[in-house]
């Protein structure tokens, strides 16, 4: 079965195609991104331009004729934080579906952290026993843990990279002072999260997973257990802390130069590390590991369950 997953994003519009099947790996066979930044695009009451509506349908429009290119069988089109938090999103997602034929689904950001637990797991597998995962999107901050597949906890945090960019760093590069208040911020916010995790059990894996993670993971040098085809990333909090300040003095235009730095999160990458080393501080952890699977896989897993 070919499946074609489009996720409308705060920073991009992707679309993945998959040949997927009960009991096997999804297979990637083509992928197709529209660099949006909607935070952008918002207005000071939290509505998205027209200019942002417009950049919207384009893309969806877009994706949808990639999809059908790819002979899809059916294509499972969701929206995050975006276009779930913009106040005009019900008539942005009305609109799409008028004049696009793609019904969006809206995930909530639990949904979100569900979803992607459950590809991380998926992943790892259930000799993993107990983990704990953060991801880092554009508008949110995803963190969840458990033994199973549906995770005893799972939250959602406003602190995705393109949102604490769009929130703190105004400036390009930032000012020391700029940095400093999102890192208050975020400290401030994850303290706040702390008391859900209250009692957990340690993890025995710390899971990071998505685009920024692994851009972050592969600048700083990443180690690697080898383990075939599937191999793992590592990521600790001191190479983390020892780039990120060093991010912050160059300027965007500059940071594509630098490994793992792609041209779609150049705007962002330096809030996404500021967010991750604080959540990394905040759950006292080191080191972790960084998932190739997350919220499109989870999406895919999900589906795949349903029909069997």
């Amino acid at each position: 079965m070919r499946l074609g997953v489009l996720d409308v994003g705060s920073n991009t519009v992707h679309l993945l195609v998959v040949d997927a099947h009960e009991g096997a790996p999804p297979v990637p066979m083509a992928s197709d991104k529209a660099v949006l930044r909607l935070m952008r695009y918002l207005t000071p009451e939290g509505a998205i331009t027209d200019e942002g509506c417009t950049a919207v349908l384009d893309a969806v429009r877009n994706a949808a004729e990639v999809a059908r290119r790819h002979h899809v069988d059916d294509l499972l089109p969701f929206a995050t934080s975006a276009l779930r938090e913009a106040t005009n999103g019900p008539e942005l997602l009305a609109r799409v579906e008028r004049e696009t034929g793609v019904a969006l689904q809206v995930l909530s950001g639990e949904d979100e952290a569900r979803l992607t637990f459950l590809a991380v797991r998926r992943w790892y597998g259930w000799s993993a026993r107990d983990i704990l995962l953060f991801d880092i999107g554009g508008g949110s901050l995803e963190i969840a843990t458990g033994a199973n597949e549906i995770p005893t906890v799972a939250l959602s945090l406003p602190l995705g990279a393109g949102r604490s960019t769009v929130g703190f760093l105004h400036d390009d590069p930032p000012r020391p002072e700029q940095v400093s208040a999102l890192r208050d911020h975020a400290d401030a916010v994850l303290a706040e999260a702390l008391d859900a995790f209250a009692g957990r059990r340690i993890p025995h894996h710390v899971v990071g997973s998505s685009k920024t993670i692994r851009s972050l993971a592969k600048l700083a040098g990443s180690t690697s257990d080898g383990v075939g085809s599937g191999e793992r990333m590592r990521l600790s909090r001191s190479q983390l802390d020892d780039w990120v300040p060093r991010l912050a003095r160059i300027p965007a235009e500059a940071r594509p130069a630098l490994p793992g730095i792609t041209a779609d999160r150049t705007f962002q990458i330096v809030a996404g590390g500021i967010v991750l080393s604080a959540a990394m501080a905040a759950f006292r952890v080191a080191e972790l590991e960084v998932s190739p699977w997350a919220l499109r896989e989870g999406i895919i897993l999900r589906y795949l369950d349903h029909l069997a």
